[in-house]
Parts: C-alpha cells; structure tokens; sequence
C-alpha cells in the first residue's frame, strides 16, 4: 500500500464521512467524530481490499477510489441510521440512562 493510496483513503473517508451526516435527514444520535472516523476506517478497510484483490501493476487509480467510497458509505450510514432518533423524534437513550417503571 503506498502513501498515495493512504492520503486516498483519509480524503475519501472524511469526504464521505461529512457527506453522511447531510444525507440522512433528522437530528442524529452518532456524533460528528464518529461519522468521520468511521468513513476514514472503512476507507482503509476497502484500500486493504483492493490491495489484495488486485495486484495487476498498470492499474488504474479509480478502482480503490471506488471501493474505498462504498465502503465508507455504507459504513457511515449504517451508523448513522443505528444511532438515529427513536420513533417519537428523540435520541435512543444509552445503556445506563434510568427507564421509566410501568405502574
């Protein structure tokens, strides 16, 4: 994996990454950091794939930009559709928030 594919990867991963948190209507539960990391991490993954993959020495620079974007967008908004808001507009609460006792 060569340098060019890295800065590839970080710039297609915070590109999708912010483009994610616009695409999903709604106030969202997952935070910015989150989104952005997510979409650099699954950039990564899909350059380590391609990498893998294909090994031919005259190709092109659009196949790993491609993957890298698919990856990373459909990791970002699987996060961002999880985290979400619940049915009534508001944040899911966390694991330790208080719940409400039926009586």
């Amino acid at each position: 994996m060569t340098g060019s594919t890295l800065v590839g990867a970080l710039v297609v991963g915070l590109a999708v990454g912010g483009a994610g948190r616009l695409a999903v209507p709604g106030r969202k539960a997952a935070p910015v950091w989150l989104t952005l990391a997510l979409g650099v991490a699954a950039a990564l993954l899909g350059a380590i794939v391609v990498g893998l993959v294909d090994r031919r020495p005259d190709a092109s620079a659009l196949l790993p930009l491609v993957v890298q974007a698919g990856f990373a967008a459909i990791a970002v908004i699987v996060a961002v559709l999880a985290a979400g808001p619940t049915a009534d507009g508001r944040a899911h609460p966390g694991p330790s928030a208080p719940r409400k006792e039926e009586v």
